[in-house]
């Protein structure tokens, strides 16, 4: 008997299926970022071992579906210096590296990884490249607000001034827009005209 054809006996048997939420992950050399994307986690189960030993556990959705992930990671860690922070969307993870250098892969087992396993290419950085980004985050923006520019991370919440347009001026723009379309339209054509004369 082949081992899928155990697996759907079995989760048939139980009605239980066990997934893998995805864990997209990036580094640096003294650190790993680690985030789970698992929307609305429920009784979340972390544990994070010195040897790198990395245990993950939730349910999610409305019928309470269990995932997990079980992996060991590439090298040893600092448990103490890591860190996690669970949000409604995904659960991030901050992982010290118990020695700084780069690690070729997440895993510690060789081959093919695991296929819920992706690069988190939002915060990759190549291993080349890690000072000069180290070095454009020490960068002295003098008295810039960046609470002001909503681009995230400010700090506090964001409220709307009302410095959208309104019906009004939205209207007014289209009318401009479509006027303005027109004139060249017509411009369009009596190049037209002047090119056949």
């Amino acid at each position: 008997m082949e081992v899928i054809e155990i697996i759907m006996r079995l989760s048939e048997k139980y009605d239980y299926v066990l997934r893998h939420p995805i864990l997209k992950w990036a580094q640096r050399d003294d650190l790993v970022f680690m985030t789970i994307d698992l929307p609305d986690a429920k009784d979340v189960k972390l544990k994070l071992e010195a040897e790198g030993k990395f245990y993950f556990s939730a349910t999610s959705g409305a019928d309470n579906i269990p995932y997990e992930i079980d992996i060991n990671l590439y090298d040893k860690v600092d448990v103490n210096e890591s860190k996690v922070s669970p949000g409604s969307r995904n659960i991030l993870y901050l992982v010290k590296k118990e020695e700084s250098k780069w690690w070729s892969r997440l895993v510690k087992q060789e081959g093919r990884t695991p296929v819920f396993i992706k690069v988190d290419w939002n915060k990759w950085v190549d291993e080349d490249e890690q000072d000069e980004t180290a070095a454009g985050a020490d960068m002295d923006y003098d008295d810039v607000n960046f609470s002001s520019l909503n681009i995230g991370g400010g700090g506090g919440d964001y409220e709307d001034e009302d410095e959208s347009d309104t019906e009004e001026e939205t209207e007014i723009m289209m009318e401009e827009q479509t006027v303005s379309g027109e004139a060249g339209a017509n411009s369009n054509q009596l190049e037209d005209i002047d090119l056949l004369a």
